[in-house]
């Protein structure tokens, strides 16, 4: 039994080696890091709650039904338009729900948060070199009011929002559109994203390296990322 016990710890030692071994990265060969900001840099719990939870309330209120109705109304109208620009749109739902999403979304700010690790993980890939860009498929409202609660933008290289180029992300031909503003070099680019439908885009675009997140929400389960390598936090690929 003792041998066996050795055993399944050296099992369990290699099995977290192989882990690690799929995070490693070699920093010699990027230039640019591009950045998701939703549950990549911060917390997803803070959207999650305010479009899960805080909206079909308000919207439940205003329509005197029940918060179960308001879930499925809503809930019913983002699957039609996810994937859209539309979907990201702060004033597209304003004037389509008829509520002003930015004055909601700023009631909660106290939620919005950086995920940990984040802000050494900028500073020192900087400090290596690197041409760290936020790019990010939030309205420009949304993304003021975020980069004004956490002071972000101070760290990172430039900003890029994917309203100002018309599409979003999950679009093959966004990533053209994003060389037009901050130029890379595909082959030796990272992109850290949460959202796999993005990556997907990114890959059939021909960026060389990509890593989903696991914990895109704090508040909520492990992601599943068998498509892509993936990062529990920045902790795992903080250049050395």
């Amino acid at each position: 039994m003792l041998i066996q016990g050795k055993d399944c710890i050296i099992a369990g030692n290699i099995v977290e080696i192989l882990k690690l071994s799929i995070i490693m990265i070699n920093w010699n060969n990027i230039d640019t890091v591009l950045l998701d900001m939703d549950g990549t840099l911060l917390d997803l719990n803070y959207d999650n709650q305010f479009w899960q939870q805080q909206l079909p309330r308000r919207f439940a209120e205003k329509h005197n039904i029940s918060i179960e109705t308001a879930k499925e109304t809503l809930f019913n109208q983002f699957k039609d338009l996810e994937g859209t620009i539309n979907w990201y749109c702060i004033d597209y739902w304003t004037e389509v729900l008829d509520m002003d999403i930015a004055l909601l979304k700023a009631e909660t700010a106290h939620l919005i948060a950086i995920h940990p690790h984040v802000i050494n993980f900028l500073s020192t890939i900087r400090n290596h070199g690197k041409h760290a860009v936020l790019v990010t498929n939030a309205h420009q409202k949304t993304l003021a009011l975020k980069l004004e609660q956490t002071q972000l933008e101070g760290h990172l290289d430039a900003v890029v929002c994917a309203h100002d180029l018309k599409l979003p992300k999950e679009n093959p031909q966004f990533w053209s559109l994003l060389q037009t503003v901050e130029s890379f070099d595909s082959q030796r680019t990272l992109l850290v994203d949460d959202n796999l439908s993005v990556l997907r885009s990114a890959n059939d675009y021909g960026i060389a390296y990509l890593l989903a997140v696991q914990n895109p929400d704090s508040c909520g389960p492990e992601k599943p990322t068998e498509e892509f390598n993936a990062i529990s936090s920045f902790k795992d690929i903080i250049p050395s």
